[in-house]
C-alpha cells in the first residue's frame, strides 16, 4: 500500500503548505515462521521548490547551509587527521629520526675546550686525590649535514666534564668516558685509561642533498671501546700548561657497520691569564673495512635510486679516513676559570682522505673539506 501527499502552493496567499515525505511500506517474502516490514523514507517532492521565485528559493538554501555546516565541521577531519593520504615514508622516516641528529661524535676535543679544575693551590694540603669539580656547558654547533657533506646545519650541543674522588669523566652529546686511573693531588704526569661508549648517527635521517637523501638511511650505531693516554702539566709557558697524547679505539656492538675505529690525538693547552685559556689539537681517524662499506660505498640499488655511480672502494681495506685540526678557547665571566660562568668556543677543520674522499657522496655530492664551529656557555663549580 502506498500513501502519497502532494504539496501544493496556496494561490491566494502565495504560501506553501508544509512539505511532507512519502512513506512506502514493503512486504518482503516471508522467511521461516515470521516476516518483517521494511519502512523506507524517500526524499521530499521538490517540484514545488523550483516553482518559487528567486527570493523564495534563497531562504531554504540559507537554512539548509546553516544546519549542515555544524554537522560538516564535526565530520571533517582535523588538520592532523590526514591519514587518508598515503604517507611519504621516506620523509616520515627522516622526521622520526630527526631528534637524534643533535648527537655528535666529531665535536671539538673536550681536552682543549675547557681546562680542568686545578688543585695545586688547594688549601687542603691533606687531600690525597685531586679536588672534585664538575663543569656543564650548552651551546650551538654549525656542522656538515653528514660526514662528507657540503651542506650545513645548526645543532644544539651539550657537554659535561668532572672529577670525583680522583676519577675523571666527560661526555659530549651521548659520548661518555670514565678514567679509571685516579688522579692524585699535585701530580704533574697523569696517565689515563678507561672505557668509552658512543652513538654514531651519521645519515640516520633525511639529509639536504637530494641524491644522497635517496640512498638508504643508516641506523644509529652503538660503539664501545677504550681510551688511553698521558698528560704532562707544566711544559712550556707556565706551571699550568698541558700537553697530552691519547688513543681512542671503539668497536661497533650494535651490528650496524660491524667494524672498528681508532683515533690517535695530540693536544696542547695553556692559560693566557687567570680568566682566559686556549688550546689546539690534531688527530687522525682510522676506519675498518665495514665502516667504509656501510657509510661510503654505493651499491647498485642505491645507485639506481639516487643517480650516483656505483662505488665499492671505501670498504676494500682499513685505512686512514680523515684528519682533523682544532682550536678552542675559554673566557671566564667570573674572572676565574676555575669557577663560575665561562664563555667557550672553537673551530675544527677536517679533511676526508683517499677512498673516503673518492666516494660519490663526497666527491660528487659533497666535499672532502669539513668545517665545524661551536660556541656556548659553561658553568664550572
Amino acid at each position: 500500500m502506498e500513501h502519497e501527499n502532494h504539496m501544493r502552493p496556496n494561490a491566494s496567499f502565495g504560501k506553501v503548505k508544509p512539505l511532507q515525505g512519502r512513506i512506502v511500506y514493503l512486504h518482503p517474502r516471508k522467511m521461516g515462521q515470521g516476516h518483517r516490514i521494511l519502512k523506507r523514507m524517500t526524499m521530499p517532492d521538490l517540484r514545488l521548490f523550483f516553482r518559487l521565485g528567486p527570493s523564495g528559493r534563497f531562504i531554504p538554501l540559507l537554512a539548509a547551509f546553516a544546519l549542515a555546516a555544524p554537522a560538516a565541521a564535526e565530520d571533517a577531519p582535523l588538520p592532523y587527521e590526514l591519514a587518508a593520504t598515503p604517507p611519504d615514508n621516506r620523509l616520515a622516516t627522516g622526521i622520526d629520526d630527526e631528534p637524534a641528529r643533535y648527537l655528535q661524535n666529531t665535536d671539538i676535543d673536550e681536552n682543549i675546550l675547557l681546562p680542568g679544575r686545578r688543585d695545586d693551590d688547594d688549601e687542603e694540603s691533606e687531600r690525597k686525590w685531586s679536588r672534585d669539580y664538575i663543569a656543564v656547558a650548552a651551546g650551538v654547533m654549525n656542522t656538515p649535514d653528514y660526514n662528507g657533506s657540503d651542506d650545513r646545519r645548526f645543532l644544539p650541543a651539550f657537554y659535561v666534564r668532572g672529577r670525583y674522588e680522583g676519577f675523571s669523566f666527560s661526555t659530549r652529546g651521548t659520548n661518555f668516558q670514565v678514567d679509571l686511573i685516579r688522579h692524585r693531588r699535585g701530580q704533574k704526569i697523569d696517565w689515563k685509561f678507561g672505557p668509552i661508549i658512543s652513538l654514531r648517527n651519521d645519515r640516520t635521517g633525511s639529509v639536504k642533498d637530494p641524491q644522497v637523501d635517496l640512498l638508504p638511511d643508516r641506523k644509529m650505531a652503538v660503539e664501545a671501546g677504550f681510551f688511553t693516554g698521558v698528560t704532562k702539566t707544566g711544559v712550556i709557558t707556565s706551571a699550568y700548561d698541558q700537553i697530552g697524547i691519547r688513543l681512542v679505539a671503539t668497536k661497533d656492538i650494535s651490528g650496524r657497520h660491524g667494524s672498528w675505529t681508532a683515533s690517535p690525538t695530540i693536544d696542547y693547552g695553556t692559560p693566557l691569564s687567570k680568566r682566559a685559556y686556549i688550546g689546539v689539537s690534531a688527530s687522525v681517524n682510522f676506519y675498518g673495512k665495514g665502516f667504509g662499506r656501510y657509510y661510503y660505498d654505493v651499491d647498485p640499488i642505491g645507485s639506481a635510486a639516487s643517480g650516483l655511480p656505483v662505488y665499492t672502494r671505501a670498504g676494500t681495506k682499513a685505512t686512514a679516513g680523515k684528519y682533523t685540526l682544532g682550536m678552542a678557547g675559554a673566557y671566564a665571566l667570573s674572572g676565574d676559570l676555575r669557577k663560575g660562568f665561562v664563555l667557550i668556543g672553537g673551530a675544527q677543520y677536517g679533511r676526508l682522505l683517499s677512498r673516503f674522499a673518492d666516494s660519490p657522496i663526497v666527491k660528487d655530492a659533497g666535499s672532502a673539506d669539513q668545517w665545524l664551529f661551536g660556541a656556548g656557555l659553561a658553568y664550572q663549580f
